[in-house]
């Protein structure tokens, strides 16, 4: 076949770009365009959280050694890394950490360094280093307040308070942190003692008596309300030495059993005195008041009392008695007496002797100026004194005061109306009315100071021992200066300094320096700085300077406070050891509930710049919610660790304990929390 042959049949059957229209193919129709694909839009970033970091409290004081749980609260999920920082310290010596790592919420514990000072706690951000939070924590030395006005001078001084000072002392970071309530008002000053280990734990603990006879252990820096007691203790129990139907004494209305119904104590009669701690041994000492009235059957005892417990130690309680020589009643001796005899004034530790002393309830006799010491490992009687045993009165009780103690063991008080026949040149010459005694450890007169107007004292109810100055100052060496002073005054408003060396005898000439003050004196006074703080009845706390070249205070005030009423007040004062930060603190009671006060009302507890009283910081009528407890005449405020402590009648306005529903209560104060 030829090749024209094959290419028409190659044409016919697959076309020919020659072929005609009709056989000509259609061309497919063009494929469409795609659209483009949008572009996505992106998410946005994440924002970016910063890392946050804070700490459980901004503020805190420990007693050296003591423990503190915190926590933070941080965004970083590698948690924070705690650490510590002070003046003069580094790494571990700064206090340590049970976990120096930890996440959010999760606690650790720090516990201080054993020195006293200010240390500043950080959780530091694990991602960011940059990011942390502090804690400031002040930590004190401070052995205690074991004694009535802080220690056995009596000057009413903590110098070693890190926490207190005049620009967190105010109205929007200070107040009333808690109350605790107890069976009866407390007439006794708080004492305050660190690192105390109750049931496997150590708390500070703040102690309380009342006039129910009971003993309160509760820890000093809890903040529920009411407190739950570490151990509460009545010493009226079998327990305690005590007997079927023994009661605290009724004191007022109906039931009195001792006084002469003005009520200045009330409802009852119980543990009256503050009491002393030995805290080598533990120990708290203390004087019940009790009876049976069916007989009626009174009863004093002195207690030695386990700090961690509320138990008896050394085989206590003993019951107290006395016998002396002298003619006031009627024979040879004269005989203690467990009803007429008011244990008043604070008790004393000194020589490893407890000393008691006792004054009436209101001038009603018989009664005298008792002192009794007591060996305090085995609780027998050691020493016995009797300032008037021969004419009766001349109590001891110096508005709640306590004796003070020098170096040497030599114990100072003063003795209320009554009569004074020292100098007489026959006998009876030892009855010492209106006089202010040196005891030796074995309570025998080594010195004694008689004012001028010590008989119309007598007459007229001027008593030289309402004052519980019993201040004692040493100076260094200034010539023929006294180098050992000791202050005191009473009703007739004349402070006295004296020479504790040479104490002069009967006569004012005898004195270093008679002060005459505008009022009387029913308080202790307080010693800081070479300023002597005082608030005599119907004044203001005043402040006098002592001159170191003369040995002598200003005879005018150098600064004055806002007044006070009756009794006036006996103040405290904190500071840190160089004397910076220096706070008074005072408590206005004249609202004191029983009939001889103008009125009933909460105690007012005042701060004052220790450089200058006429600066108020803070008081409790401030703000709401810090109002204290009714008042209760003679008491004192305890400060310690960043807290201060106030004994008072809670809502009883004197009458019987169930005629209110808080018979007592211990309030506290201190820095308001974050």
């Amino acid at each position: 076949m030829s090749g024209a042959v094959l290419l028409l049949l190659a044409c016919a059957t697959l076309g020919c770009g020659n072929s005609s229209p009709q056989s000509k193919p259609v061309a497919p129709p063009p494929s469409p365009t795609p659209s483009p694909s949008p572009t996505p839009t992106p998410d946005p970033p994440a924002p970016v959280v910063p890392i946050t970091v804070s700490v459980s409290q901004k503020r805190a004081g420990l007693a050296a050694t003591q423990a503190l749980l915190i926590a933070s609260t941080t965004n970083d999920n590698a948690g924070v890394n705690w650490s510590a920082s002070g003046t003069g310290c580094s790494g571990s010596t700064c206090g340590n950490f049970s976990s120096t790592n930890s996440l959010t919420g999760v606690s650790v514990t720090y516990t201080a360094p054993g020195t006293a000072g200010l240390y500043t706690i950080t959780a530091t951000s694990v991602s960011d280093k940059t990011v942390s939070a502090t804690l400031a924590v002040a930590v004190t030395d401070l052995p205690g307040v074991l004694t009535y006005h802080n220690n056995p001078s009596r000057d009413g001084a903590n110098t070693q308070e890190y926490v207190l000072n005049a620009s967190n002392v105010t109205a929007s970071t200070f107040g009333k942190l808690f109350s605790c309530a107890v069976d009866e008002a407390i007439y006794a000053q708080p004492l305050w003692v660190p690192n105390v280990t109750i049931s496997s734990t150590r708390h500070n603990v703040v102690f309380v008596a009342t006039q129910n006879n009971s003993l309160y252990a509760f820890d000093a820096d809890a903040n529920s309300t009411p407190c739950t007691p570490l151990w509460h203790a009545n010493l009226m129990d079998s327990a305690h030495g005590g007997l079927a139907g023994e009661t605290s004494v009724p004191a007022s209305g109906p039931e009195r059993l001792v006084g002469k119904g003005i009520g200045d104590i009330a409802p009852e009669v119980g543990v009256t005195g503050t009491p002393v701690v030995d805290a080598k041994t533990n120990t708290l000492y203390v004087v019940s008041k009790s009876v049976i009235a069916s007989g009626p059957s009174f009863y004093q005892r002195l207690h030695a009392i386990d700090l961690t417990t509320g138990n008896e130690k050394f085989s206590g309680p003993v019951t107290i008695a006395a016998t002396y020589p002298g003619t006031g009643d009627g024979g040879t001796t004269t005989a203690f007496s467990a009803r007429e005899e008011n244990q008043r004034p604070g008790l004393v530790l000194a020589n490893g002797v407890v000393y008691i002393t006792w004054a009436s309830h209101e001038d009603e006799p018989p009664y005298y100026g008792w002192a009794i010491g007591y060996d305090a490992s085995s609780l027998a009687q050691v020493s016995i004194f009797n300032d008037a045993p021969n004419t009766r009165y001349s109590g001891i009780w110096m508005s709640g005061g306590a004796p003070a103690v020098d170096s040497s063991g030599n114990l100072y008080l003063t003795t209320g109306n009554g009569n004074f026949d020292v100098t007489s040149t026959s006998a009876p010459n030892n009855d010492y009315g209106d006089s202010f005694l040196q005891l030796d450890s074995a309570l025998n007169v080594k010195q004694y100071f008689t004012p001028s107007n010590q008989e119309s004292d007598n007459i007229n109810d001027g008593d030289f021992g309402a004052g519980g100055a019993v201040v004692l100052i040493d100076l260094p060496a200034n010539g023929n200066n006294p180098t050992h002073l000791v202050l005191d005054g009473g009703k007739d408003g004349v402070l006295y300094v004296l020479n504790r060396d040479k104490m002069g005898g009967l006569g004012d000439a005898n004195a270093w320096q008679k002060l005459a003050l505008p009022h009387g004196i029913f308080a202790t006074g307080a010693f800081w700085n070479s300023n002597f703080y005082l608030a005599t009845i119907h004044a203001p706390l005043q402040a006098f300077t002592l001159n170191a070249a003369t040995a002598q205070l200003t005879a005018a005030p150098a600064a004055t406070s806002t007044l006070f009423g009756f009794p006036g007040a006996t103040p405290s004062v904190s500071s840190m050891p160089d004397n910076s930060n220096g706070i008074v603190w005072a408590l206005e009671n004249s609202l004191y509930c029983t009939s001889q006060a103008r009125g009933c009302g909460p105690a007012v507890l005042h701060a004052y710049d220790a450089n200058n009283l006429a600066t108020e910081l803070w008081n409790s009528t401030q703000g709401t919610g810090n109002a204290a407890g009714n008042a209760v005449k003679f008491t004192v405020p305890t400060v310690a660790n960043g807290k201060v402590y106030v004994g008072t009648r809670g809502n009883n306005t004197g009458g019987a304990d169930n005629s209110t529903s808080t018979p007592g209560e211990l309030d506290v104060y201190g820095l308001l929390p974050n």
